[in-house]
């Protein structure tokens, strides 16, 4: 599952509108425009085996682009963070695991949309997998914690999935 197939599925599942994800990506801090967001929306590995894709009908999302855009998420959905006004904001730490995105995703939108452990394992149960708590906390763990595990591509598959099953 690759950063663009995540955008769609998250804007699926919680059924976001294109101007609404321009606004988002700029409380995110990336000013994007209608065209660009569609050619984000589209996903080349998801397309008919026959059908030649035009490289530039899209835009292949990094992990900078998707975490921006969660990160302005969590601003439309739960507001600014309010720093004292001699704090400078925290830059975000770089991933160290490509494979790391998807534990980031999970966190973040477990933040955005105000979500204790049990919706996180209740969600997921939705989607048809059974994780127990402690299992949930090595996938929401720091990474580089001694007792992280990177969420695999099967759980925010299915996380989206719940997602949508309980959001639309």
């Amino acid at each position: 599952m690759n950063n663009n197939d995540r955008l769609i599925r998250l804007r699926y599942a919680l059924d976001i509108k294109e101007t609404d994800m321009i606004e988002i990506f700029k409380l995110g801090g990336i000013k994007v425009t209608k065209e660009e967001v569609k050619k984000m929306l589209v996903n080349p590995e998801r397309t008919e085996e026959d059908e030649v894709i035009d490289p530039d009908s899209f835009i292949e999302l990094d992990n900078t682009t998707l975490i921006a855009f969660l990160n302005g998420l969590i601003t439309i959905k739960r507001g600014k963070k309010e720093t004292s006004s001699n704090e400078p904001p925290k830059p975000e730490a770089p991933l160290k695991n490509a494979l790391s995105i998807n534990n980031v995703m999970l966190k973040k939108l477990k933040i955005a949309l105000s979500l204790t452990s049990e919706d996180v394992l209740e969600i997921l149960y939705d989607a048809g997998v059974d994780i127990g708590k402690t299992e949930l906390s090595a996938l929401l763990r720091k990474e580089g914690h001694r007792n992280y595990k990177v969420c695999l591509d099967r759980y925010a598959r299915n996380f989206l999935k719940g997602l949508a099953l309980n959001y639309r």
